[in-house]
């Protein structure tokens, strides 16, 4: 098949475009270079030329401003002739009411109504991002742990699961795919310490309004398909800080 990847150079995307190995891949991206096919997702330049004659898009691109993240799917859909999108959202999009999840659920919606052959994959959150925000909060004294829970899923099963949807049959909305285990963020906090030897308190804190409590009541939680834990996540790693280590 004949699949573009849009946000290839990205930590999803590029795991992505490995797990599509064996397919003619187009990497789209903004930057020039060997293996990458020029296009500007918020002007729209270049896009009908980056996906014409392809079977599927992976849309892993994605912006935080609201604006910006409908603009870009918006232009990839116009773009797109009549091959399969598909699009990788958030578990919770619809029931959190944080700004970048209205934009992800907005451009949910851009796909949904494009008249195109598509598929929707709410993930939770990424083994990454909690890592990487403990290893930056590990360099105070005392780590601050927001009291909500989360499932946490490796990034690379998402990965595997959009490049199985990439080559099947759109579905619509899939199943969420969420991580194997729902954990309280401070349970976390400690065993990003215990597996990189850092000595910090965990202090649990509640945030105010009402993107932490519809967190804390559960809304961003949900699907299943991850099999790796947090523990394991970090076992694999060379350096769990990632970059972000502070004496």
């Amino acid at each position: 098949m004949r699949i573009a990847v849009t946000g290839g150079r990205g930590v999803l995307g590029r795991l992505v475009v490995e797990r599509l190995a064996g397919h003619d891949v187009r990497v789209v991206s903004r930057r020039s270079g060997p293996g990458l096919v020029s296009a500007d997702l918020k002007t729209g330049r270049g896009l009908a030329e980056a996906v014409a004659g392809v079977d599927a898009v992976v849309h892993c691109a994605t912006e935080m401003r609201r604006a910006a993240e409908v603009t870009m799917t918006r232009n990839l859909v116009e773009a797109v002739r009549d091959a399969h999108v598909v699009y990788v959202s958030i578990v919770g999009v619809d029931r959190v009411p944080l700004s970048y999840y209205r934009g992800k659920l907005a451009a949910e919606e851009v796909v949904a109504g494009s008249g195109l052959p598509w598929t929707v994959l709410r993930a939770t959150q990424f083994h990454d991002l909690l890592r990487v925000g403990f290893a930056r909060l590990s360099s105070l004294p005392l780590l601050f742990a927001p009291n909500v829970p989360v499932q946490p899923v490796e990034v690379a099963e998402v990965a595997q699961r959009l490049a199985e949807l990439a080559t099947g049959e759109p579905l619509g909305r899939a199943p969420d795919f969420g991580g194997p285990e729902v954990r309280d963020v401070p349970d976390l906090a400690r065993s990003f310490l215990a597996a990189t030897g850092r000595r910090r308190r965990v202090v649990r804190v509640s945030l105010p309004g009402g993107v932490f409590r519809a967190y804390r009541a559960g809304g961003h939680l949900g699907g299943d398909g991850g099999r790796t834990t947090f523990e394991q996540h970090l076992a694999a790693l060379p350096d769990p800080f990632g970059g972000y280590r502070h004496n």
